[in-house]
């Protein structure tokens, strides 16, 4: 096979009168290999052959590559790019508003074409923006569709989510070693999430300051508790308050335990009234409103932010594909390879599609029985049967999102399983 060389110039030595003569009347690809600052973009004909290859640092010289892209007088200029984080967007957003089509293509297939073209299995950034032109040509890309305000509104909603979830869990695990150092009764007695164990530690810090302040950190946690906390517990907290085998604490360490359960109640207050913000957004969308009576309304907002709605995808099987659920299976000769979901696609959405198949599979008698059925035949395994429900709660979020009612008994073989219909 003939060696295959890739080589880019500096988009300031590049030969750009070369360039247009060229080009001049053709069909041309500009195939961007996306970084944090050092861009490589191939400039291809329709016969896959390429131009020029030219590289520049972003963003300081996109002003002057997108100049040389308007001046060059083609029959058709595409731009097709990766989808790299968020490195290429404000390029993409750049190119776009100077009229030129954008494409997408995938990295997986940039990825599994290392090899294809050339039979060398390296990438590099040269190489990266050849192949992608190739997989643009070669049909395998899509026109990049632009998110409108209100699902970018959503994105950030999500993210704003993911960011004090992942605050509150950190220092709830934080607060947890910290106690069970100092104050080991406590979580034994209360649940550690609890606001009112946030509420006494902000307060006081350690066991030995409430135990000082015994009276006051009572009616603290009565008040806290709201008629949900007994009597007799908070009589076993304040009790193991002053007869703790916990570590004492030093003044830092007292300081310490304040702030993070103070920092615990600011993200609590945070992520409520971000769920309050999501229940919002979800009753004011019909489509979102129907999808959160399957799958709960954080959920549904989610799966909206990642793959768009159902509505979006031809069938069901699409949007089962588009969620990373599709089946894959390796099997060659006499070896029969095991069915796996291809977990392509953001893998939030199968994150929470997984805490919901697990409440379904709790909650609702026809799933929970085929749930049961489904782990013995498998010979105790529950992950499998968890992806199996998450799979059937997808395949009904197409047609729930269409006005269907979400029925369970739709989902499986009733009679097998001596349910009546």
């Amino acid at each position: 096979m003939k060696k295959r060389r890739y080589r880019a110039t500096n988009v300031k030595q590049a030969n750009w009168g070369k360039i247009a003569s060229l080009a001049a009347g053709q069909r041309i690809v500009f195939s961007v290999d996306v970084a944090k600052d050092d861009f490589f973009g191939a400039l291809m004909m329709a016969d896959r052959s390429v131009i020029a290859t030219i590289k520049w640092v972003h963003p300081k010289q996109t002003g002057e590559v997108g100049e040389h892209l308007l001046n060059l007088d083609t029959q058709n200029l595409e731009v097709v790019m990766e989808p790299s984080g968020t490195y290429g967007d404000a390029l993409r957003g750049y190119l776009t508003a100077l009229g030129f089509a954008v494409y997408r293509v995938t990295p997986k297939r940039v990825h599994d074409a290392a090899e294809v073209y050339d039979g060398v299995p390296s990438l590099h950034d040269a190489k990266s923006a050849y192949l992608i032109g190739r997989v643009h040509l070669d049909g395998a890309s899509a026109p990049w569709e632009e998110l409108s305000a209100a699902r970018r509104d959503h994105h950030a909603l999500i993210a704003e989510l993911d960011l004090y979830q992942g605050q509150h869990q950190g220092n709830l695990n934080r607060l947890e070693a910290a106690l069970n150092r100092h104050w080991p009764e406590a979580v034994r007695i209360l649940d550690l999430s609890t606001v009112s164990l946030h509420t006494l530690i902000g307060e006081y810090g350690d066991p030995s300051q409430v135990s000082r302040h015994r009276d006051e950190a009572e009616q603290l946690l009565l008040r806290t508790g709201r008629g949900l906390l007994s009597a007799e517990k908070v009589h076993q907290v304040l009790d193991s308050s002053e007869a703790s085998l916990g570590l004492p604490c030093t003044e830092g360490e007292r300081h310490l335990l304040q702030v993070l359960a103070q920092e615990l109640l600011r993200t609590h207050e945070a992520l409520k009234a971000i769920e309050h913000q999501i229940a919002k957004v979800v009753e004011d969308d019909r489509v979102l409103r129907r999808m959160a009576n399957v799958v709960g309304k954080t959920t549904s907002l989610v799966l909206e932010t990642t793959q768009g709605t159902p509505l979006d995808y031809a069938n069901p099987h699409s949007y089962l594909k588009g969620l990373g659920l599709n089946l894959k299976e390796r099997s060659s000769g006499k070896h029969a390879g095991q069915l796996k979901i291809t977990k392509r696609g953001p893998g939030k959405a199968r994150k929470y599609l997984y805490f919901t198949a697990l409440r379904w599979s709790n909650k609702d008698p026809v799933i929970a029985a085929w749930y049961q059925r489904k782990v013995k035949r498998d010979g105790g395994l529950k992950g499998k049967a968890i992806i199996a429900v998450m799979r059937k709660l997808a395949l009904s979020l197409w047609y729930v999102a269409r006005g269907e009612a979400f029925d369970s008994r739709k989902l499986f073989n009733t009679r097998a399983l001596g349910i009546a219909a």
